[in-house]
């Protein structure tokens, strides 16, 4: 997913700078952050440290000292989706913001600085799906991938990819290499060559509360027994787990709705 340097162990992947386009921070809007923490530390392991606070309380999830996620808190007087959100890697942030707009999206925060970590905008493409985008600073987005607990993979799910993929490639420069398939319709997006993340098209299978919106995977040592964590924690199962080509998966949420998919990759 992102441009490796060196190594975490005999199993993961440090990252340093993320090129351009490329998935490089997730980042979860909460009303309870306690709770909250609470859940994802038990079920992955994280720990948690203080982050920038431009945006209210926040903080970044660590896992063996290297940063994987944040979660921040809500407004209490917002009632948006609570959601995990991917932050897309750019060079310049409002370089990107403006493309955004010009392009039929839109900016619904930002750009502003977040104290000496970076700069960030949170944007929509035309048919809604929210996800960030991120210039580095000091922090340069997730640390490690590879190891159960760190993000996976980045998945756009929408009613059709046709009706969204020009956008995307036109603000990131993405390349793309779409499934030909009458029945499943999907379109992967590659960064240099390198597969990045997926644009989905489910048709009517879109939740009509929840429109188009970005899904994160999580790996895990295995998916049966996170499974059973999440449900223990508080949670709730979406989808059962299952074999696909790139490994078992399954669809969960958190105790406050939040949905994302775990993940044992086929390597």
């Amino acid at each position: 997913m992102t441009e490796a340097r060196g190594s975490a162990g005999l199993n993961g992947t440090t990252h340093a700078r993320h090129t351009p386009g490329t998935p490089c921070w997730v980042s979860l809007m909460v009303h309870g952050m306690a709770a909250t923490q609470e859940f994802y530390g038990r079920l992955f392991g994280w720990e948690f440290r203080p982050g920038p606070q431009q945006l209210g309380p926040y903080v970044r999830a660590l896992l063996d000292g290297h940063e994987v996620a944040g979660i921040g808190q809500l407004p209490p007087d917002r009632h948006l989706p609570v959601a995990w959100t991917p932050y897309l890697a750019s060079d310049d942030v409002d370089l990107t913001a403006a493309t955004v707009r010009h392009s039929g999206g839109t900016v619904g925060v930002g750009p502003l600085d977040a104290a000496e970590a970076g700069r960030l905008a949170i944007a929509s493409d035309p048919t809604g799906g929210v996800f960030g985008i991120w210039q580095a600073a000091a922090h340069l987005g997730t640390g490690i991938t590879g190891v159960p607990g760190t993000p996976a993979w980045n998945e756009l799910v929408t009613r059709d990819t046709e009706s969204v993929v020009k956008f995307y490639q036109g603000v990131f420069g993405y390349g793309l290499e779409p499934v030909v398939s009458a029945d499943f319709d999907y379109v992967t997006l590659y960064v240099d060559g390198r597969p990045v993340a997926g644009i989905h098209g489910v048709g009517h299978g879109l939740p009509r509360d929840r429109g188009p919106h970005w899904m994160t995977y999580f790996e895990a040592a295995d998916v049966d027994e996170a499974v059973e964590r999440v449900v223990e924690l508080g949670g709730h199962l979406l989808k059962a787990a299952h074999d696909s080509p790139y490994g078992r998966v399954a669809m969960v949420a958190d105790p406050e709705g939040a949905m994302f998919s775990l993940i044992h990759t086929v390597r």
